[in-house]
């Protein structure tokens, strides 16, 4: 699994031109479930979402999560994450999983991260065509591969 984190100071979804979800400062985070991802991978990046560092103190320093400061969260499934581009021009995305796995994968994310944040998590439509607008804050964007955990 791999998800790509933005600080923003706000982010939203539309489908369909209606605002489907929308928080302020806080995490937006882009998830991609590969095939062989499980249930750990979701749990583990959803312990490293909850606990990441890279909100501001007091003092303008990244040392607080998203807990700490009573961040709001927002949550997108984005399978293009796990593209391939070592041959041609166009994207292979045959590592992207495919449903139920994707959708039950995306979803315990979504439900471990609002359990250990202790707040409601927004979600984009899982499949659906979504116009996300965010204001990165910092900018601050990390990105991690559950298979990358070392």
């Amino acid at each position: 699994m791999k998800v790509v984190i933005q600080r923003v100071a706000r982010a939203a979804v539309e489908v369909d031109r209606q605002t489907i979800a929308s928080i302020g400062c806080g995490l937006m985070v882009l998830v991609g479930v590969d095939v062989d991802d499980t249930a750990e991978d979701a749990r583990y990046l959803a312990a490293k979402t909850a606990a990441l560092r890279i909100m501001n103190d007091d003092d303008g320093v990244m040392n607080r999560s998203v807990v700490d400061v009573n961040g709001e969260l927002l949550v997108v499934s984005q399978f293009t994450l796990l593209a391939s581009t070592r041959k041609g021009n166009r994207p292979s995305y045959i590592r992207a999983a495919r449903r139920p796995l994707s959708v039950d994968l995306f979803e315990l994310y979504a439900e471990e991260l609002e359990r250990m944040a202790g707040r409601p998590v927004q979600k984009g439509v899982f499949g659906a065509d979504m116009q996300v607008s965010l204001v990165n804050d910092g900018p601050v964007t990390i990105v991690i591969d559950s298979k990358d955990n070392g």
